[in-house]
């Protein structure tokens, strides 16, 4: 299908799963629309990726990741200021503001997707930028290596703190420190600027210490170790005293977790044939998805039996360093793997 055609496919898919939300009728139409929105989510960032291969040398990969994914914190930084407006104003045709909300982004979406296919094409094969030759292994066969199974368990745990970070963040401010709706409007938009800098920052370094001489494995765990020593701060939230030092600390946390992300995201780049480099990247963002679900119950559970933020906090602070660890162990060095599994 290609680069180009598939980035389409996907994006005009969940385009349409999230203006599907606003004609929902009930709960079970909701769920629905909420299913089909996931499905289209998890083909962005294999597909981002791809684009990235096609375009980039190694050298680069880590900084174009970081600039690809500093958009999903400017998306959430734009995003509350539209909804509010959205909300307040779009009253159209007799229909709930809150349905236009989803009319709305879907259709910026629809209108993503049409750029991209009059913008981007396929590179050449002979214009493309150099990998290593390797036929396409199954998903099975993936799986069934340690250095792709390490990877996958390590966006397992990290992406379990983010989900945790991105859900429960608003819900911790409004319990504890006694949010209100302007507060939120006025200060909720930090942590995710935070993010899109630790994007652009893990990308840059990564790519900064391959210019200067270092193995892509040297620079990306340096990167990486770099990225998760920010994450055991948030431990203190619980000691924090203002909401000015709450927010300093998921800053940086939200720093450190989108620098690790983009350059988790790359790593997939470093170690699979372009031709299975979609299969690659969909398993890591799996892994992600479903630490999210884990993570996700595991406080809720917590919560409600009355253990409070501490515990929870304590155990998504050291998640990051325990997924570095993990990487460390099952992938000794990052490198291109044949089809067997061996490095090359």
């Amino acid at each position: 299908m290609g680069t180009r055609v598939g980035f389409v496919a996907i994006m005009a898919f969940w385009s349409l799963a999230c203006a599907s939300h606003g004609l929902a009728g009930g709960v079970v139409a909701l769920v629905a629309s909420r299913l089909l929105l996931g499905i289209g989510e998890g083909g962005g960032f294999p597909a981002a990726t791809r684009a990235i291969a096609e375009r980039f040398t190694p050298r680069a990969r880590a900084t174009a990741m970081g600039i690809v994914n500093a958009g999903t914190s400017v998306g959430a930084v734009i995003a509350p200021p539209l909804i509010a407006l959205l909300l307040a104003q779009a009253n159209w045709f007799g229909l709930a503001s809150w349905r236009w909300v989803f009319f709305v982004t879907g259709a910026l979406g629809l209108v993503w997707a049409v750029s991209w296919a009059v913008s981007y094409r396929d590179p050449l094969p002979e214009a493309a930028v150099p990998d290593h030759p390797a036929k396409a292994p199954t998903v099975r066969a993936l799986l069934a290596r340690r250095e792709v199974a390490g990877i996958v368990g390590a966006k397992f745990l990290s992406d379990g703190a983010w989900y945790f970070y991105l859900f429960w963040l608003p819900k911790y401010l409004f319990e504890v420190h006694h949010f209100d709706l302007k507060q939120a409007a006025t200060l909720g938009w930090i942590p995710y600027a935070a993010a899109g800098g630790g994007s652009i920052g893990a990308g840059w370094l990564s790519s900064r210490l391959l210019a200067r001489g270092m193995s892509v494995n040297a620079a990306r765990k340096i990167a990486l170790a770099a990225c998760a020593a920010c994450m055991p701060w948030v431990m203190l939230v619980p000691q924090a005293q203002t909401v000015g030092m709450v927010l300093a600390i998921f800053s940086l946390a939200f720093f450190g977790q989108q620098g690790w992300s983009t350059l988790v995201m790359t790593l997939p780049t470093d170690m699979i044939s372009r031709a299975a480099l979609g299969r690659l990247a969909g398993l890591v963002g799996m892994g992600g998805a479903f630490g999210g679900i884990v993570m996700g119950q595991a406080a809720g559970w917590a919560l409600d039996h009355g253990h409070g933020y501490a515990p929870v906090l304590a155990v998504t602070a050291s998640l990051h360093v325990l997924a570095f660890a993990l990487i460390c162990l099952a992938v000794p060095r990052i490198q291109q793997l044949d089809r067997e599994g061996n490095t090359a």
